[in-house]
């Protein structure tokens, strides 16, 4: 069977590779890059910054450890950058020679659908090539949405494809948009040195996320001295020499040395040939499928951003398997209910099921635990104090239902109850589970008894 994948992001290559381990023929097509947005633009850039960042707002602090250190500490974000190239090269590599020892077949150009079986491919040099397929998977991902009257030209009017290449720290920096992606930013560029301001047109930031961890995030930005704008958005821009002003809303005016706009991701299923396969789009693009990833047309597939879900690259890796297995003739679904995330912001946050306000709109009865970071003695040793850990249990049952944390480390916490949902587990079976001590995870278990308690 012939597999070909429209996109090397992390849904395309995970299709590619659970496709080439069923014995399937995959060839890959991408336009830019192995890896997409998550390897090059997205995810693991911003990790990379992010960790350069909050090593430097350490050494800042290293007298409250009893390390003295002589000297200026300043950050160099052409070292920083070149770490991100050099972090990212690693992963591309590893990629394509993964690619290389599994038999997949990587062409590199534009393609685009011709019909159901038959897709071509436009190379770099300009040439073409047509390509026959049992099987289609698209997997073409997403960019950053642009915003009228603040179109990104590099320079004054950043992306964040722009803003992980920075060539200098900006004195002042204005955030359009409080969601992951602005809010992550907005942490980075304050602790290296930024004035930082975010404006958000929605009454809070992060509104995705549970209400509680919002308001604990919006505190801590408070403390790092980031300025929150919420309920306002940009009415004007006027572009100078050497700064934007802006006029808001709200009536108030700024003025800054960058604008940074982050106000989502626009899909990528414009001019990829969706037509010739009689595939609808629905709103701002998106790409309907069931739940074993089939779009409207026969042996067509689409998985990741371009699915209308949650834009999360492990959830997209995950579609991608499942879309592999079904095109190879398994019969294989997806559910939704249990997917985790992780927002590198200081502090982090990792999320996953229910939130509070979300079971109080679905009539849900539930009982909810939480347990303070403060509280844990290895929190108090490595100095990072902040933070709540919240059990969100159906009351009838006991069964968990959903787990937010803010704090350190809250992105690799949030597994266990991701674990625990996924497997049914009640907030009794992670109470009587022995934590280590001392751990951060204990904060799980305590919170688990403060539910127990209920």
């Amino acid at each position: 069977m012939k597999l070909v994948v429209l996109g090397a992001g992390p849904g395309g290559y995970g299709a590619a590779a659970r496709a080439a381990q069923l014995g399937a023929e995959v060839t890959i097509i991408e336009k830019t890059e192995v890896g997409g947005t998550c390897l090059n633009w997205g995810c693991i850039p911003t990790k990379s910054i992010i960790a350069s960042a909050a090593a430097y707002d350490r050494a800042k602090k290293l007298s409250e450890f009893g390390i003295i250190l002589n000297g200026e500490i300043t950050p160099d974000i052409c070292r920083i950058i070149d770490r991100k190239n050099r972090i990212v090269s690693t992963q591309i590599k590893g990629i394509r020679s993964f690619f290389k020892s599994r038999g997949i077949n990587l062409i590199e150009g534009n393609g685009r659908i011709l019909s159901p079986e038959k897709l071509t491919v436009t190379m770099q040099d300009g040439s073409g090539q047509e390509i026959s397929a049992d099987r289609i998977i698209i997997a073409t991902g997403s960019r950053p949405a642009a915003l009228e009257g603040l179109e990104y030209d590099g320079q004054r009017i950043l992306s964040s494809d722009h803003a992980i290449n920075i060539e200098s720290i900006p004195k002042s920096i204005a955030i359009i948009g409080a969601g992951v992606i602005g809010s992550e930013f907005a942490c980075i560029l304050r602790q290296l040195g930024s004035e930082v301001t975010i404006i958000e047109m929605m009454p809070r930031a992060l509104m995705t996320e549970d209400d509680e961890i919002s308001a604990i995030f919006t505190r801590e930005l408070k403390k790092m001295k980031i300025r929150l704008i919420t309920g306002s958005k940009v009415e004007r821009v006027q572009k100078n020499s050497s700064s934007v002003a802006l006029e808001l809303s709200n009536g108030e005016a700024l003025e800054v040395e960058k604008v940074l706009v982050s106000i989502g991701r626009a899909l990528n299923t414009k001019n990829i040939g969706l037509d010739n396969a009689d595939i609808t789009t629905g709103h701002r693009g998106i790409i309907p499928v069931n739940e074993k990833l089939e779009t409207d047309a026969a042996n067509i597939y689409a998985v990741g951003d371009i699915t209308g879900k949650m834009m999360l690259a492990h959830l997209a890796t995950k579609q991608g398997n499942i879309a592999a297995e079904n095109a190879c003739g398994r019969h294989s679904s997806i559910d939704y209910s249990c997917v985790p995330a992780g927002i590198f912001t200081t502090p982090e946050i990792g999320s996953v099921g229910i939130r509070e306000h979300e079971a109080v709109e679905k009539g849900i009865n539930i009982k909810v635990g939480r347990f303070q970071y403060r509280t844990l003695g290895k929190a108090h040793a490595d100095g990072d104090i902040t933070g709540l850990i919240k059990i969100i249990s159906n009351a009838s049952t006991d069964r968990v239902l959903g787990m937010h944390i803010i704090g350190a480390h809250a992105s690799d916490l949030v597994h266990e109850g991701a674990l625990a949902i996924n497997s049914g587990l009640k907030t009794k079976d992670i109470a009587s589970t022995i934590h280590a001590h001392p751990t951060l995870a204990e904060g799980i278990m305590e919170a688990a008894e403060d539910l127990d308690s209920i």
